[in-house]
């Protein structure tokens, strides 16, 4: 099944469901929003598939996806991992950071309150925080009780999504120092239009993983093609330890931190920080800037066959603030 939210002058907007080739769309029977259908999917669910299923097989008005918002618009938790050793690794290499352990998945706590729509403009305050874009996949998860294992955490998992998290990295190594977290580095996510049940990825959900490449272009150039599959923690790990000390409400949003490979100088990278590090690594300083007003990042994600999974952000940076 493939979802939308779609503005009606309501901060949550009004859901929708989306055919699989994303060219019709109506308005969803029964759930008005993404919120209301993550809090009750098993009432909403089933009669969602079948309009779905008439829905595929024709019908619907034509699909914008300029049009629409992110998926759930605003939530209550938003928890992005580092799920990507190869990206971990070298990012620490580059600032001399200690190691992280491993065998715990990194994981914090970011501003939830509002997601931007794949290709609204991005409004920040200064080319001088070093914008950057950050691509992932994340899930969206229904209730899940304190204390849920990996296994039974895998369920819980309703929603696939695709992510642009929006870095700042000057601000961030001062924050990091602080020992408390984010809060200026990281102002609010985008999210592809289209969320997707992992059903609707076929072979390509394997391990709680999306096993497929994530294309990144700059500005019209190719700057990566990371596949997702190589995280150190699938989504169902990643859930479970978000849920160890406290029950994740409906409408969570868990991201796979940036997507990274092992080869990433062959294939490119899902944000500018880590072309930069292996720029210094190998070339002794960092030549790649960060984004300046007016640059474009897009991102895409399809399936093998070419069939459109999650939509595009296509998004540009903008002056904004006072």
């Amino acid at each position: 099944m493939k979802l939308t939210t779609l503005p009606d002058g309501t901060p949550d907007g009004r859901l929708h469901v989306v055919s699989r080739d994303q060219r019709r769309i109506e308005p969803a029977q029964g759930a008005q929003t993404m919120q209301a259908l993550l809090e009750n999917w098993d009432g909403f669910a089933p009669q969602l598939e079948a309009q779905y299923a008439a829905l595929n097989a024709g019908g619907g008005a034509d699909f914008d996806a300029a049009q629409a918002l992110a998926p759930l618009p605003r939530a209550w938790q938003w928890l992005d991992g580092s799920a990507y050793d190869s990206h971990g690794d070298l990012m620490q290499k580059v600032f001399k950071m200690d190691p992280t352990p491993k065998g715990r998945p990194l994981m914090y706590q970011g501003m939830s309150h509002q997601f931007l729509a794949a290709t609204a403009d991005v409004p920040l305050p200064s080319e001088a925080d070093g914008i950057d874009f950050e691509g992932e996949f994340g899930v969206i998860c229904d209730a899940v009780p304190m204390g849920t294992d990996a296994a039974t955490a895998q369920g819980h998992i309703r929603l696939l999504v695709q992510i642009n998290d929006w870095s700042l990295r000057t601000l961030a190594p001062i924050e990091m120092k602080t020992g408390f977290g984010w809060v200026q580095a990281k102002p609010a996510c985008s999210v592809a239009p289209v969320a997707v049940t992992p059903d609707e990825l076929g072979e390509a959900w394997r391990d709680s993983r999306v096993d497929l490449p994530l294309i990144v272009d700059l500005n019209g150039a190719r700057f990566g093609a990371a596949e997702g599959y190589p995280m150190s923690f699938g989504f169902d790990e990643l859930v479970a330890h978000a849920a160890r000390t406290r029950v994740l409400v409906a409408g969570t949003i868990i991201g796979s931190g940036t997507v990274s490979n092992e080869n990433f100088r062959e294939i490119g990278s899902s944000c500018i920080a880590e072309r930069r590090g292996i720029e210094l690594l190998d070339l002794g300083a960092a030549q790649t800037p960060y984004m300046q007003f007016g640059d474009r990042v897009r991102m895409e994600c399809r399936a093998r066959d070419g069939q459109p999974l999650f939509g595009v952000i296509d998004q540009a940076v903008v002056a904004g603030g006072s």
